[in-house]
């Protein structure tokens, strides 16, 4: 174990919290987490994040939905048990088409979201009894902080989060497992 200095700087308003950021970050220094209430809108742009890709994965996970769809159907309803359902052909996948496409719509949506969820919560590191990483309880209710390593710069780093509206600032030894 490892231990380093992150400075804790609380804010109490959004606002005043993206105009730090912006300011923190012109400044150069590197901000290692940010701990919000609620999202805030335009924070990750401000933090310089990278743009997810869950939106391909939500894609790829809708394909794949359609393919099941579309294999269990043909499977179901013409290899394995045709039936003559009000006078509908049962001979090829191509005539039953327009009666599946409901099948292939919902599994589609199905796949996506249910694939989805599960992703965001392995990518995000949450499942059913892990403990809370929260540094700071008021920021499940109204305040914001934002965590900045500290390298040497610790004198500079407080008095510029003090001008940008820090309520409260916070020197933590953080340990690190590494």
């Amino acid at each position: 174990m490892e231990t380093s200095k992150v400075i804790h700087a609380i804010y109490t308003d959004d606002d005043v919290l993206m105009n730090a950021v912006k300011r923190v970050r012109a400044e150069k220094y590197h901000i290692e987490e940010i701990y919000t209430p609620f999202p805030v809108h335009g924070l990750d742009k401000a933090m310089g994040l990278a743009p997810t890709r869950l939106a391909i994965t939500s894609f790829i996970y809708g394909l794949l939905g359609l393919i099941v769809s579309i294999v269990m159907m043909n499977y179901i309803m013409i290899d394995d048990w045709p039936q003559n359902i009000g006078g509908k052909p049962s001979f090829s996948y191509m005539e039953n088409s327009p009666a599946f496409v409901p099948i292939m719509f919902e599994l589609t949506v199905f796949f996506a979201a249910h694939l989805m969820v599960i992703t965001f919560y392995l990518r995000s590191k949450l499942w059913p009894f892990k403990k809370a990483e929260n540094p700071d309880l008021r920021t499940t209710d109204d305040h914001f902080l934002m965590e900045i390593p500290v390298h040497g710069n610790q004198l500079d780093l407080e008095n510029l989060l003090k001008e940008t509206g820090a309520v409260e600032i916070k020197l933590i030894e953080k340990e690190e497992a590494h």
